[in-house]
């Protein structure tokens, strides 16, 4: 990588192969916890996380790239995190605290990625890539407010 627009294209790849997998990971996640709550907020993140690899394959348009992740190791590791609570808890109380939170690390990361490449984005003049990126970040920004907003007025209680 010797240019901004290089490191941008590369995090691009990345941010697109984390999407992808925590689409995959959604599912299972949903279908593992308990409050019907949170099991929306699942469903309803997953609908958007689609949109948001539809934006980021429109980005890969404009840049005149085809759409390719590369291998994104944070985001298989919080996946990961996500696996072993499901295995490991045995509480379903537990286990909707313990989902949670790892659904809410991967938001973060993702807000840390998406914020970064917005700010590339403008600094690159990439006008349109930055408003489809500004548009997932609010989203995701939304479902972490959304999570935390769930484990206060609840799961976290009842986990306890």
């Amino acid at each position: 990588m010797k240019t901004l627009e290089d490191l941008f294209l590369h995090m691009l790849k990345d941010v697109y192969h984390a999407e992808k997998q925590a689409m995959r990971a959604m599912p299972k996640m949903a279908k593992s916890v308990e409050s019907e709550e949170l099991r929306e907020a699942f469903k309803t993140h997953q609908v958007e996380t689609e949109q948001q690899v539809q934006r980021l394959e429109q980005i890969f348009e404009m840049l005149g790239k085809k759409p390719r992740g590369e291998t994104c190791e944070a985001i298989q590791g919080l996946v990961e995190e996500a696996k072993e609570v499901m295995d490991e808890a045995e509480d379903p109380d537990v286990m909707d605290a313990g989902i949670l939170a790892a659904a809410q690390a991967i938001e973060h990361y993702e807000i840390a990625r998406y914020g970064t490449m917005r700010a590339w984005a403008e600094e690159l003049g990439m006008k349109d890539a930055a408003k489809l990126l500004q548009q997932t970040l609010d989203e995701e920004k939304k479902t972490d407010k959304l999570l935390s907003e769930l484990a206060i007025a609840r799961l976290n209680r009842e986990a306890a």
